[in-house]
């Protein structure tokens, strides 16, 4: 499969979750979405400018691109995943991983403020929340780096020989 028929097929199963996709297909669209990205990031750039004061460019074009792209990025690796054999799913772990992660930074700030109350000496906490903090991040870094290898490995294996639980090979 080409660039073009890739974007195409992508485009036309835009929230087509079932099925396979070849390696192909999913990695020209990824390309594709690589270099709109960096266009649309110069055209922002271009027509906006920068804030004077942060020197941050505005990303209308270039968010607006990643949300329109975002469902059919999502359903082409989920379709990939079950051209490998595994289920589509997985694809979702990152994530996962990181909304975990706020929700318990979250709630250890919300855990030592309510400990400092009730401490006579509220410095006294900092040091051990600190260290759990930094602990946890730490965690979390190494598990999110073996989570995205693990899908950039899924994601680049040749497709299941004939039929899997997902379908028949895509021709």
């Amino acid at each position: 499969m080409g660039f073009v028929q890739s974007i195409r097929v992508c485009f036309s199963k835009y929230v087509v979750f079932s099925g396979r996709a070849t390696r192909s297909e999913y990695w020209w669209f990824v390309l594709f979405v690589i270099l709109c990205s960096i266009v649309f990031s110069i055209l922002d750039q271009a027509i906006f400018g920068t804030d004077p004061e942060t020197g941050e460019s505005t990303n209308i074009l270039n968010a607006g691109f990643q949300l329109a792209v975002l469902l059919p990025m999502l359903a082409a690796g989920w379709r990939r995943l079950h051209d490998t054999g595994r289920p589509g799913w997985y694809l979702l772990l990152p994530m996962a991983l990181g909304v975990a992660t706020m929700v318990a930074l979250l709630s250890g700030v919300a855990v030592f403020s309510v400990l400092e109350g009730g401490v006579d000496d509220p410095d006294a906490l900092r040091g051990p929340a600190a260290f759990l903090g930094l602990t946890g991040m730490i965690v979390v870094w190494g598990l999110q780096l073996v989570l995205s290898v693990m899908m950039i490995w899924w994601l680049t294996r040749p497709s299941q020989e004939g039929d899997n639980a997902y379908g028949p090979p895509v021709a």
